[in-house]
């Protein structure tokens, strides 16, 4: 069993991260991690650094979980990358993190969560930010 999770380091990323730990512990499942920038990383602050990696790194092995870390800067959109790694290992189910969003701005913006969501060919998880 392959678990997919869109990461990002927000709290909302951290959270959907989380819950894929927990679930890929849980189903003793591959958990595999994309963390996508639409370019240039270093002015994307969803894309995630080496030591933040190294922490969500120590968090899934704590947890005792198989797993893989991919970062791209393919300029796919991240709801693309996230559906081609699940894709590409056949994933069992997606795990991504949702916030409410207005009309408008789903309409301007667009949403991750929403094309994942409707595209993927396996069930996915909504996680959303734990409220503080």
């Amino acid at each position: 069993m392959t678990i997919v999770v869109g990461y990002t380091p927000t709290p909302l990323g951290e959270a959907a991260a989380a819950t894929a730990i927990a679930e890929a512990a849980r189903r003793q499942a591959e958990l595999v991690v994309v963390n996508s920038s639409h370019g240039d990383a270093a002015v994307d602050p969803k894309f995630a650094g080496p030591a933040t990696l190294a922490t969500l790194r120590a968090a899934i092995e704590a947890a005792g979980v198989t797993h893989h870390l991919t970062q791209s800067l393919s300029g796919l959109d991240p709801a693309e990358s996230i559906l081609r790694t699940a894709r590409e290992y056949d994933a069992d189910l997606i795990v991504i993190g949702v916030r409410h969003r207005t009309p408008v701005g789903k309409l301007l913006l667009g949403s991750t969560a929403q094309r994942v969501i409707l595209d993927a060919e396996c069930p996915v998880l909504a996680v959303k930010q734990a409220q503080g």
